[in-house]
């Protein structure tokens, strides 16, 4: 049974400011985690991709500059071939026939709002290579430039252990700081950061805000963890760090409706990353 008493809440002035803050971001990042764009069988979900198109396309048409960083590479491979050992050569490839399917269907969903699209595939070396990262960096900027939105992910293909990124939530808060964007989102299938593990736990309240309450979330999230649940821990980590920076960050359901549009109007979404000024509290 999960106790929220010992997590002190974030006055609500600064929660509105941070909303309000979050709401005028000109340049998102929204990730989209695998089982926000999967069936229940592990398989791309052209419902959940449109639905998640369709938000994105919400902010485009308030003028934002939307980077989409998107799993869901390998649950497309699974659509397209039925047969497949956990290899990491066959996983490897399983992605890069996935990626291709992938991007086929954001292409096409797209297409039905006369938006353009590109991807770009990155390595722990393009992250870490100063040199590597500014011409990634100068590639979105074009790319916002031209009114484009980026599709970004890991390049399984070649990510070995010694150049793997490892998950798309620390690939994406490690683009929202280097680029300088406005406000991370990153969307998945539960609410928010609860304070136990909602799959499992009835009585686990949905956390509105961390900030100066960081410990003692993370406590929480470290209790509540589980291997079906262990996903939440790099998203708060991801969260935080984009938050250290100065840059709200939200933790939301992708299934919510309007969810981006709820965002970029200062309603409450999901868990809210008050952005950090000066020292942290650690």
């Amino acid at each position: 049974m999960s106790d929220q008493s010992v997590i002190e809440p974030i006055d609500e002035e600064t929660v509105e400011q941070a909303r309000d803050q979050a709401a005028a971001a000109q340049r998102v990042i929204v990730k989209a985690g695998t089982n926000s764009l999967t069936d229940a069988d592990s398989r791309l979900d052209r419902v959940k991709l449109d639905k998640l198109v369709s938000d994105i396309m919400a902010l485009r048409e308030r003028g934002k500059d939307v980077l989409l960083v998107s799993s869901g590479a390998v649950g497309a491979g699974k659509g397209l071939i039925d047969e497949v050992t956990e290899t990491v050569e066959e996983s490897q490839a399983l992605s890069t026939v996935g990626q291709s399917h992938l991007m086929r269907h954001y292409t096409q969903s797209f297409d039905r709002y006369d938006q353009t699209v590109a991807q770009i595939l990155l390595t722990e070396h393009d992250l870490a290579n100063p040199e590597r990262f500014t011409n990634v960096r100068n590639t979105i900027e074009t790319l916002f430039d031209w009114g484009i939105v980026p599709i970004i992910n890991e390049n399984d293909a070649i990510a070995t252990e010694e150049i793997q990124i490892g998950d798309n939530d620390m690939l994406s808060a490690s683009v929202a700081i280097g680029v300088d964007v406005d406000l991370l989102v990153t969307l998945t299938d539960v609410g928010g950061v609860y304070t136990g593990n909602p799959k499992d736990d009835d009585d686990a309240e949905l956390i509105e805000a961390v900030g100066t309450n960081y410990d003692a979330v993370q406590s929480f999230v470290d209790d509540s963890t589980t291997d079906e649940f262990g996903g939440i821990l790099t998203k708060v980590e991801g969260a935080r760090d984009v938050s250290e920076h100065g840059t709200p960050a939200i933790i939301a359901n992708s299934a919510d409706r309007d969810v981006l549009e709820r965002i970029a109007t200062a309603k409450p979404v999901g868990t809210l990353f008050i952005p950090i000024t000066g020292a942290t509290d650690d």
